[in-house]
């Protein structure tokens, strides 16, 4: 059972936290890990890549030539694709990356990510984190403060003031808990949490039943 010290925005000691070892120590697969980031990538691509084909040419509605006396070889359109300039044939077509990934397979990954933040001393528990007014100025201190680089922060989402402080400084994301997932947490070298988001980041992380013995195959 891991036990971390809780710190104020001025990276002052200000507590302690213990966190639950079957939400924060769980054993890191990597295959399970790969399969979900494949997940999330592929759902972000658009997808919108078209070639033209037969069917959305202009022209080739009369035959270039007749059929026979000319000396060259046949042809019954200009927009064939054996000529240069004609339609594309099995060229790539707007179409859906994304597939499908088990609700308990997600949440296992969520919890592999954490625990190898855990694991790797780059998880942080902040007490609070309070700003006089919504500014950059502001919240960029506390980043200095903490030593926030390549640091996902998880607020609560009524926290309105910490993400419009944050969202102009570079290398620091916000989230809230519901939005939180394992291709965020990976992507991100720490991982920060108010102390006011644990209990609702526990109720996201646990499950009911076990997924000790599960394969995971992608496409």
């Amino acid at each position: 059972m891991a036990e971390l010290t809780v710190v104020d925005q001025e990276n002052n000691a200000a507590g302690s936290v213990t966190l639950a070892p079957e939400l924060y120590e769980v054993e890191v697969r990597p295959e399970i890990l790969n399969f979900v980031v494949r997940a999330y990538r592929a759902a972000r691509r658009s997808g919108t890549h078209a070639t033209l084909n037969r069917a959305k040419m202009k022209g080739g509605g009369s035959k270039p030539w007749r059929q026979k006396g000319t000396g060259r070889a046949r042809s019954g359109s200009n927009i064939s694709p054996i000529w240069t300039g004609g339609a594309v044939t099995f060229g790539p077509q707007p179409r859906s990356y994304a597939f499908k990934v088990n609700k308990k397979i997600r949440r296992l990954a969520l919890r592999m990510a954490v625990s190898s933040r855990l694991a790797a001393q780059r998880l942080v528990v902040v007490k609070d984190i309070t700003l006089p007014e919504a500014k950059t100025r502001h919240f960029a201190k506390v980043q200095k403060a903490l030593g926030l680089e390549r640091a996902l922060l998880v607020a609560p989402a009524e926290a309105r003031d910490l993400l419009l402080s944050a969202r102009n400084l570079s290398g620091l994301t916000v989230l809230a808990p519901e939005r939180l997932n394992a291709y965020e947490v990976l992507r991100h070298r720490s991982l920060v949490l108010l102390e006011s988001v644990l209990s609702p980041l526990a109720l996201r992380l646990s499950a009911p039943g076990s997924l000790a013995g599960v394969d995971v195959e992608g496409e």
